[in-house]
């Protein structure tokens, strides 16, 4: 089994609605965000997927939110803008765009800081 993954970052500010704590007020964070997938094997050219499409998809994904207040971009104008709800979002958006590879999509991570990030693996 291989796993293919790839990095990009967007910048956004954020604050958490219901939460008791300095969070509850606008602030900002460069998120880094890391897609991963898995494949059973490699192309015919050695490749279990391409690096630059990964990284493509996913950019396109985050360019939305980039250099926003997540709370005003759909979902989070509905649902909190935490690295959580991030990270499913992020990983429900690209999961089509895989469907026709075979690849499957294992994983999404969303770090707030160099010490804080979430996974979300599905189940």
């Amino acid at each position: 089994m291989f796993q293919v993954s790839v990095e990009d970052h967007f910048d956004a500010a954020h604050f958490l609605r219901d939460y008791h704590g300095k969070c509850e007020n606008l602030h900002g964070h460069r998120y880094k965000v890391v897609a991963r997938v898995s494949a059973r094997g490699v192309s015919e050219i050695g490749l279990a997927y391409d690096f630059t499409r990964l990284r493509k998809h996913l950019s396109e994904i985050l360019a939305r939110f980039d250099h926003t207040c997540l709370n005003d971009v759909p979902p989070f104008d509905r649902i909190n803008p935490s690295s959580e709800n991030i990270a499913v979002t992020v990983f429900n958006e690209l999961k089509p765009r895989l469907a026709s590879v075979p690849v499957t999509l294992s994983g999404v991570e969303v770090w707030e800081t160099p010490q804080s990030w979430v996974l979300y693996t599905p189940d």
